[in-house]
């Protein structure tokens, strides 16, 4: 199967064709830096992370974004909450995001680029618009037209008049229409501005995605992904906004994905129903979180809840400890398993890749993924000899996989720190038993299994798995 995408724009699976064979360009809306990011937020950042990395291991130069909003309402009343300015509230949490996205196992993106970084581009896309008549100042603001741009609403797929009954807008008499939307925001006091040809002010919300990624992507772009709350406005302002600008297609796939819900609620700030992605880590692993959130379709809902959690942490340590078995197992060029078992790995890896080329089904892909460590365990299993092929072979699929969903993470520095701890006590175990101290061979055996090491002595030597 090639790969393809659900493209919001068409409403249907389509194939994906770069603009450029061999490159792919790739925006996704990051965080407003004015708090700490919540898990709902997390979602797409992992499945984006996943989508960039898959397009990556098929052979894709990628170049990704992911912006910074780190000027805009929110950032101005919470900077002044905390009496510090806007910029020191953005470095402060964008250090943070870093700090939990890098735990969450999220590549850092080609660019991260900051909205107050691209001012000049900013105002330069603000003023194609009013001279092309798309754009009207009023008081020192200036406004998109709505009615200007004919194909206002393609993404949502509504009419202006459905767009506007589904919507809340305050009234606003200085606009032609009520859903026309701030490009530009003349100054208020004491808020951060800009010099700029309708007097000093700061940009819009919508205008800066477009003006970032047609300035690091080009005026054609191909995938643009966000979550699905971003359809409208944002998501629809920035067609707007990026077409009427340049009379070409801005978004040739747009990506979105499903909610988290909580107690079978969308997750929002509104109803009080927030959970942090660092509070989430201080409860569950960073695999366990990635795998939940890869563990639905993208497109879908997906319910958030201790016991999905506590399942993940099940299932990544059943991975996890597949791995080690195979690491740690003895290798004889006459040992089992048969070609047929190698076989069903070839096949795994051939169902996972078109799982992933299916829409990014990561549900399906995971599901590959457990079969597999179902056969190894049984390659594995009561500490038989493998067949350096058959190592060889699980060991790539093993590296393939974690290259993609991030599961696994045996680089991360967590899990080294235990590897050599781990193996330290085994080696003063070995000792300890050649001098007949068994009192404390069983003492390190009784503290690894205290925490959650369990043992098993072999023909070959001792071999260690997490509970």
């Amino acid at each position: 199967m090639a790969l393809c995408f659900y493209n919001d724009l068409t409403r249907k699976k389509e194939p994906f064709i770069p603009l450029v064979p061999g490159k792919v360009s790739f925006y996704s809306c990051g965080p407003t830096v004015y708090d700490f990011f919540h898990i709902g937020n997390a979602r797409p950042f992992i499945i984006f992370d996943v989508l960039r990395r898959y397009l990556e291991a098929k052979g894709f130069e990628v170049s990704y974004v992911q912006n910074f909003t780190d000027i805009d309402d929110k950032m101005i009343n919470r900077a002044a909450q905390l009496g510090i300015t806007v910029r020191e509230l953005a470095d402060r949490f964008i250090e943070a995001y870093y700090e939990d996205a890098d735990a969450l196992g999220v590549k850092r993106p080609t660019f991260s680029p900051r909205a107050t970084e691209f001012i000049p581009e900013i105002i330069g896309l603000v003023r194609r618009l009013v001279e092309r008549g798309h754009g009207y100042v009023v008081d020192g603001d200036v406004y998109f037209d709505v009615k200007s741009f004919p194909g206002y609403g393609k993404l949502a797929k509504q009419s202006l008049e459905d767009l506007l009954s589904g919507a809340r807008i305050e009234v606003d008499p200085r606009k032609k229409h009520p859903l026309d939307f701030a490009l530009w925001k003349g100054k208020k006091e004491g808020e951060p501005s800009w010099e700029s040809p309708w007097g000093e002010g700061r940009p819009g919300w919508h205008i800066e995605c477009s003006a970032m990624a047609m300035a690091l992507l080009g005026e054609t772009i191909d995938i643009h992904a966000g979550g699905s709350d971003l359809v409208f406005p944002h998501h629809e302002n920035e067609i707007a906004q990026a077409e009427a600008a340049t009379g070409k297609p801005f978004v040739r796939y747009w990506i979105h994905n499903g909610y988290i819900l909580m107690d079978q609620e969308k997750m929002s700030k509104s109803l009080g129903n927030i959970l942090t992605a660092r509070e989430a880590r201080e409860r569950f692993s960073p695999s366990a979180i990635r795998l939940f959130m890869l563990s639905a379709h993208y497109r879908s809902p997906i319910s958030f809840s201790d016991e999905s959690l506590g399942q993940a942490e099940s299932a990544v340590a059943r991975i996890r400890n597949s791995y080690h078995e195979l690491v740690n197992a003895p290798v004889d060029g006459d040992g089992p398993p048969s070609g047929g078992e190698a076989f069903l790995l070839d096949e795994a890896l051939e169902r996972f890749n078109a799982a992933l080329d299916d829409d990014l089904n990561t549900a399906g892909a995971i599901g590959v993924l457990f079969e597999a460590v179902r056969t190894i365990n049984q390659a594995t299993s009561g500490g038989k000899n493998l067949a350096p092929a058959f190592r060889e072979k699980a060991l790539s699929f093993f590296d393939h996989v974690d290259g993609i969903l991030g599961l696994i993470e045996m680089t991360e520095e967590g899990d080294k720190r235990l590897e050599e701890e781990v193996e330290a006590l085994l080696a003063e175990r070995e000792r300890a038993r050649a001098e007949r101290d068994f009192k404390r061979a069983d003492s390190i055996r009784e503290e690894l299994a205290s925490r959650g090491i369990l043992l098993e002595d072999t023909p070959h030597g001792t071999r260690w798995r997490r509970s």
